[in-house]
């Protein structure tokens, strides 16, 4: 098993041998299905049906109707997107007042300033 996996033992190569049989046993069979000739004369439609597909789809369509808002859903929103924007806000304003003081008070000359009217 020539696969790189240095450290692994050997029931994780042998796990991941029989995972990778496994996928080609299922690619093999999706594409015999995909490439069947017979499949639109058979009545069943003109695409393949997939139950992963078809699970992931109507988990997607049904994810709200499920949805409980809890505390550490909350918190996780607070921190990965509320904080993050507030945070950002904060700092361009602070630059920006910063860079307008200097300007007032002639610190920054005006051949000196990126943003010129000239």
């Amino acid at each position: 098993m020539g696969d790189g996996q240095v450290d692994a033992s050997f029931e994780e190569k042998r796990a991941v041998a029989e995972r990778a049989k496994l996928r080609a046993a299922l690619k093999k069979e999706y594409i015999k299905q995909l490439t069947d000739p017979h499949r639109h004369a058979s009545g069943e439609g003109g695409y393949l049906f997939d139950s992963g597909v078809q699970r992931f789809m109507s988990m997607r369509a049904t994810m709200y109707d499920h949805f409980r808002p809890t505390l550490k859903g909350g918190i996780m929103w607070f921190s990965f997107v509320l904080f993050p924007i507030i945070g950002y806000g904060y700092f361009l304003n602070k630059k920006r007042r910063e860079f307008d003081e200097k300007c007032r008070r002639g610190e920054i000359a005006y051949k000196d300033r990126l943003f010129k009217f000239i």
